[in-house]
């Protein structure tokens, strides 16, 4: 228990700074201020007063960790990912799915209010930050620097939500002012994009490298330049960028002040090197590399034991292999609480929040407290690969894949149990599956209740009569808490978690990341694979790129090897990178499997313009309804949940509030809403 408690002080300690606040107020709505506008003059009298004012600010904004549910922003079930019965009440992303969201109700997603609100704030501390006395010049150029990122945060929450943004620049609106002078046109999409980074870059020049632990989850100078190499990869994708999908959804949606369209329709391969060039910044910072464990020979415990690797995977040591590293801790302690976040150099940005814990529960099987929820559709299952990198149906030509009989004998690895009796069709998979998927026979070990071994260390069954069947759900007058498709996220659980109501049970804490290394590695690989000639990017920063796929293709692998090698699998193949069709189903494909559940999905397949085409198709599991012996059968999910979903091209964007575009009759309403 005294790891438990250490675990518990240094949480603690690090208090989270962007916890999300809900608000209904706009840039537009300058009646509600007039409290604020009292306080003033006392918000500038000191430097702690400025401070709290200032990260005050910073907690009104949208939690970005409401991946799970209370989602501000869509998340996982707003996406191909998951798929719950849990109600759309709480799972926001459901409801969208489902067709409710609307101008007049956005079933808890709206971005737009509360960001307006940390962006007045923070020009009002842009604008009179000089009167503050008792401050040095260093601390005002890093509070000008904070204020900056608040502002550009805010707008990309907007961008990412919403779309194109009304820029106020450095605005603070007088409350006395009539209607006409809040009535602002929205900018486009690339003007939003290129004041986002620009608010970035000023803001990367004053904010530190890093912060003490005391202030973990403030931004850093590499969370500014991550997020514009997020934003510019966004901005050069099909969607935003001309091409076919931007045409599809965006051909006739022009601002009405000007007829300029909100999207461009002409395609620009340079913007692709600017993600690569802002990517790339991020890697010669030398301050991030991907979380690893080292490899064990068990000769403690042979359950520890790192297993061999294929031979097709190189046996060097990691980054060039993964030959000194144990790939399932590896990827696995990155999400479930076993790694500290202050120690983790993978993280770019984070915040220490309950989200990712509580929502644990949603995962956990009934006789665990939790509630079977969180599931996971086949086709996601089936993007998983065999340890030696082939696809399932590739492994099915080989003979070393099928999906009748079971495994005889316990097999274990680097602390992961494979029970006897498991089902072939889950045995020498990749480790990031056993990291993240929890499947029927998966060993569920909720050490922290061991000593009652009816709800902890026990193989969990969803067929119908298994301990996690959906005859369980049914008896508890909980129907909704039945694991439809026979399959759960497993990926933030640790070992010892368990939600069981007695006997000592705990969770570990979690940390959300907002954004990480391994994210800047894939990106990278994308931008360099779409450039068709030379391009030389000077950033503001100072440093100058000059970037081709072909001149940069060797890196571009080396970034995608990473990703791979920390996970057990071979290296890209000529065959995967030999052309750009090619690479960029290799990396759309790693970027569903080692991003899972990150809440990244639901824009990637906005931004690549495949949303209608992964979202109308049918979800399938297995066959939760069948005995032991029928459960093993593809079955699509007949409920209404999933005969309802509803996939539109509106959808790319969320709606603005019907009440902001009655208030402004310049403010365009997104297309399709």
């Amino acid at each position: 228990m005294k790891k438990y408690y250490k675990i518990i002080f240094i949480w603690l300690l690090l208090l989270p700074v962007f916890a999300g606040v809900w608000s209904c107020d706009s840039y537009l709505d300058v009646d509600s201020y007039f409290d604020d506008t009292l306080k003033y003059d006392s918000i500038f009298s000191n430097r702690q007063n400025l401070e709290r004012y200032l990260w005050g600010a910073a907690g009104e904004l949208p939690d970005e960790s409401a991946i799970f549910g209370n989602d501000v922003c869509p998340g996982i079930t707003g996406s191909d990912e998951i798929f719950t019965l849990m109600d759309y009440g709480l799972f926001h992303g459901k409801a969208l799915m489902l067709g409710l969201v609307s101008p007049s109700d956005l079933r808890g997603m709206n971005s737009w209010s509360p960001s307006y609100k940390v962006i007045r704030k923070a020009n009002l501390v842009l604008a009179r930050i000089n009167e503050c006395q008792d401050i040095t010049p260093l601390q005002r150029a890093e509070l000008i620097g904070y204020a900056h990122f608040l502002r550009a945060y805010a707008y990309y929450f907007i961008l990412m939500n919403h779309g194109p943004a009304v820029i106020l620049d450095d605005i603070v609106f007088d409350n006395n002012l009539e209607t006409e002078a809040y009535d602002m046109p929205r900018a486009t999409y690339d003007e939003t994009v290129e004041y986002i980074c620009s608010e970035l870059e000023k803001a990367a020049q004053n904010i530190p490298d890093d912060v003490p632990i005391a202030n973990f989850g403030r931004p850093t100078r590499g969370a500014a330049y991550a997020l514009i190499a997020r934003v510019r990869l966004h901005a050069a994708s099909d969607a935003f960028n001309g091409g076919a999908s931007a045409r599809r959804y965006f051909s006739n949606w022009k601002r009405s002040s000007d007829d300029e369209f909100y999207v461009s329709q002409t395609y620009d391969e340079r913007k692709w090197a600017l993600a690569a060039a802002a990517c790339q910044r991020v890697i010669d910072m030398n301050k991030y590399q991907l979380h690893t464990i080292e490899r064990s020979a068990g000769l403690d415990d042979m359950t520890q034991r790192t297993p061999d690797l294929p031979a097709n995977v190189s046996h060097e040591d990691f980054p060039y292999g993964a030959g000194n590293i144990d790939p399932y801790k590896s990827y696995s302690e990155l999400f479930n609480g076993n790694t500290y976040a202050v120690q983790n150099k993978e993280i770019i940005w984070a915040k220490s929040t309950g989200n990712v814990t509580n929502f644990t529960q949603q995962s956990f099987p009934i006789f665990m407290g939790g509630y079977n929820g969180m599931c996971l559709p086949q086709k996601i299952v089936d993007e998983f690969r065999m340890v030696d990198g082939k696809t399932i149906e590739e492994a099915s030509r080989a003979g070393e894949y099928d999906e009748s009989g079971s495994q005889r004998n316990i097999q274990y690895f680097s602390g992961y149990r494979l029970s006897a009796g498991t089902n072939n069709m889950y045995v020498n998979r990749e480790m990031r599956f056993y990291a993240c998927v929890g499947f029927n026979g998966c060993w569920w070990s909720g050490n922290s209740c061991s000593s009652n071994i009816n709800i902890s260390n026990m193989q969990v069954y969803y067929y119908t009569g298994g301990n996690a069947g959906p005859q369980l759900a049914v008896s508890s007058h909980e129907p909704r808490n039945t694991c439809i498709t026979g399959y759960v996220l497993k990926k933030y659980i640790h070992p010892d978690d368990n939600w069981y109501g007695g006997d000592g049970a705990m969770r570990v804490n979690k940390t959300f990341y907002i954004i990480r290394y391994g994210e800047i590695l894939l990106s990278y690989a994308e931008a360099i694979n779409h450039l068709t000639s030379t391009h030389t990017v000077e950033m503001e920063s100072g440093q100058t790129y000059t970037l081709s796929r072909s001149g940069n293709l060797n890196d571009a692998i080396f970034a995608m090897n990473q990703i791979r090698y920390r996970a057990g699998q071979p290296g890209l193949t000529s065959a995967e990178y030999s052309d750009e069709s090619s690479m960029e189903e290799t990396i759309r494909h790693e970027r569903l499997i080692e991003m899972l559940c990150e809440g990244r999905r639901f824009y990637d397949i906005r931004r690549w313009g495949i949303m209608e085409e992964v979202e109308s198709q049918p979800i399938v599991g297995m066959n939760v309804y069948g005995n032991y012996d029928k459960y093993y059968q593809r079955t699509i999910v007949d409920h209404a949940d999933s005969r309802n979903r509803s996939v539109d091209k509106k959808m790319v964007f969320l709606p603005l509030s019907r009440n902001e575009v009655l208030k402004a009759k310049k403010l365009d309403q997104n297309p399709g809403w």
